[in-house]
């Protein structure tokens, strides 16, 4: 039987088909996106709920001409799927061909390489202000949602959108949801228009000055494209506000919206009665800790900026918390503002993010935070180099945090580590502290943490040697102590290795003292090298005869590289390491 997909290759092959074909297209398409993100992993809530709107939209508007800009663009599938890469959906062989996100070096049908949030309705004002100015055709449409309106960016181009007094469209995928539910004011008057049809007088949209139209059932082709037709070529600022279902069209993902915003491989595959026993991780090291200080009394407050379940603030850890737990929504600058003001009035604030999502808080971090001195403690988790999106990249924090005067960043090698490290930070009241937590499986030395963390940038020299020296940050002390034999088996050289636990400061008396017996210093890191701890290092002997090899990521975006590729790459192997000391040496 001939599935109607095979009749579709490009957005024109839409516009021949029936509003009953479409409705069987839609299905179609969301049997091979369930497939694939099972198979591979990704972002399915968002893809399955917005397949009838990309649909509706390529219908009624004409890309490329017409410009297409998705916020935060993880649910790009169909649009991938209708503008000629259908082949990334229906050969397993090429599932990996085409991003989880919008990228114009695939197609001409996107416009931006996005991967964060709130940003859609800010890139969309300057493609429609540079449309008008070059005299050009053409609709600009963004979308927004799964929570993105309450990120700064969307009230900022929202605001810069109103004035614009001429065509842009902005579609508002209003599924109630971000990752976890809605958080905020503003997501009160989408559920007063929802439960009004789009009717109540008090309109955040209309009183910003835009044309506003609603549509209830958000997933019904035929009166999306009613709606699509009466905006198209407009000539003013609209907002058309779709009601949406997260995860349409599979059942365990409609019913459960948060965990299944993203997956893992093999998620919808069959699962034995029994389930494994829980792993202890370091988050749940961090959930237990903070539950601990909160039933003891003291007035701690867990935070997250929309991913609660990335950095392991499962339902259970929120009910448990209760008014000590707080999502600011979509909002990450705000949170770190917020976190200044919790800590300089007296509160514990804990706010726990990921490193790719860090970047976007450098002048909060900078002013709000570290020129106030207040003493908050801030985990970045995922971060390290990774064989990641190009969009969500942890390499890029130690670079960004550590070079801002004030904060003290830590990196622990083990579980006690980070314990005491986390402990001490909230104890503290003298610094903004940032924990980069092990993007790895707990370690523990099984011996108790007596490090004196207010004695600030104090190396600790975990086995003594001569010759050589090996720094090794975080996560990577596991490689510096394997360099460290390999060295021994390969160059007869006992090296001194060096857990430097700071990230934002150096040792000086330490660094003096291998002057002595050292002509050489490896550093190892876990994230780029430019602007990073290696470098402080290099810098600080280079009046001197130290040589120095900093070993980790080079600066730049990397889309899906294998880990492995990416070791070979950076030289990060034991056996590559020390070919380069050889070469030196």
């Amino acid at each position: 039987m001939t599935k109607i997909l095979d009749k579709i290759n490009n957005p024109q092959d839409l516009k021949k088909l029936t509003i009953s074909e479409m409705e069987g297209l839609s299905d179609e398409i969301k049997e091979l996106i369930i497939k694939k993100i099972n198979t591979i992993g990704g972002h399915i809530g968002p893809n399955l709920g917005f397949a009838e709107p990309t649909i509706a939209m390529h219908y009624v508007f004409n890309s490329p001409e017409d410009k297409f800009i998705f916020d935060v663009s993880h649910q790009c599938y169909t649009h991938k799927v209708l503008t000629g890469r259908k082949d990334g959906f229906t050969d397993e062989d090429k599932y990996l061909k085409y991003s989880g996100y919008t990228n114009p070096e695939e197609s001409e049908h996107d416009y931006f390489v996005i991967g964060h949030t709130s940003t859609s309705v800010s890139l969309a004002v300057g493609a429609a202000k540079a449309r008008d100015l070059t005299n050009s055709k053409g609709n600009v449409i963004a979308v927004i949602g799964d929570g993105s309106l309450s990120g700064g960016e969307a009230f900022e181009g929202f605001n810069n959108a109103a004035v614009l007094n001429s065509n842009i469209i902005i579609i508002v995928n209003d599924n109630e949801m971000s990752i976890a539910e809605n958080q905020g004011g503003l997501y009160n008057n989408l559920r007063l228009l929802r439960e009004t049809n789009g009717t109540c007088e008090n309109n955040v949209f209309k009183a910003m000055g835009f044309e506003y139209f609603y549509v209830e059932e958000g997933n019904n082709i035929s009166k999306l494209i009613e709606v699509f037709e009466k905006v198209r070529n407009t000539t003013s600022p609209t907002v058309v506000h779709i009601h949406t279902l997260k995860g349409k069209g599979l059942k365990v993902a409609e019913e459960n919206k948060e965990m299944f915003h993203w997956i893992l491989p093999g998620t919808l595959d069959e699962k034995p009665e029994t389930p494994a026993a829980p792993q202890e991780t370091y988050a749940s090291l961090t959930t237990d800790y903070i539950l601990k200080k909160k039933n003891d009394g003291a007035p701690v407050i867990a935070i997250t900026a929309a991913t609660p379940g990335a950095v392991g603030f499962d339902k259970n850890f929120r009910n448990l918390m209760g008014t000590q737990y707080c999502d600011v929504g979509i909002a990450e600058e705000h949170a770190v503002g917020f976190i200044s003001g919790v800590a300089k009035n007296g509160g514990k604030p804990i706010f726990s993010v990921l490193s790719s999502f860090i970047q976007r808080t450098y002048d909060q971090l900078s002013q709000d935070l570290a020129l106030n001195n207040s003493p908050a403690t801030i985990l970045v988790n995922w971060g390290g180099i990774s064989p990641a999106d190009m969009t969500h990249l942890g390499s890029f924090d130690i670079p960004l945090i550590s070079n801002i005067p004030n904060i003290v960043y830590l990196a622990p090698v083990n579980k006690e580590e980070y314990l005491k490290m986390l402990d001490w930070s909230v104890k503290q009241n003298e610094h903004p502290v940032v924990i980069r937590v092990p993007f790895a499986n707990v370690v523990s030395s099984g011996i108790e943490d007596n490090t004196d963390y207010s004695q600030l940038n104090k190396f600790k020299v975990e086995s003594e040697g001569k010759d050589i020296a090996i720094i090794a940050v975080g996560t990577f002390f596991e490689l510096g102590k394997k360099v460290k034999a390999e060295i021994k088996n390969k160059l007869n050289i006992d090296a001194t290795l060096i857990n430097p636990h700071f990230i934002s400061g150096l040792d000086e008396e330490l660094l003096n003292s291998l002057k002595a017996n050292h002509k050489l210093v490896i550093t190892l890191e876990d994230g780029i090298l430019d602007g990073g701890f290696g470098q402080k290092i290099s810098s600080y002997y280079g009046d001197s005869d130290m040589k120095v090899l900093n070993f980790g990521a080079k600066k730049e975006f990397t889309d899906r590289v294998p880990m492995d590729e990416l070791l070979k790459r950076y030289h990060l192997t034991p056996e590559l390491i020390v070919g380069d000391v050889e070469k030196i040496i």
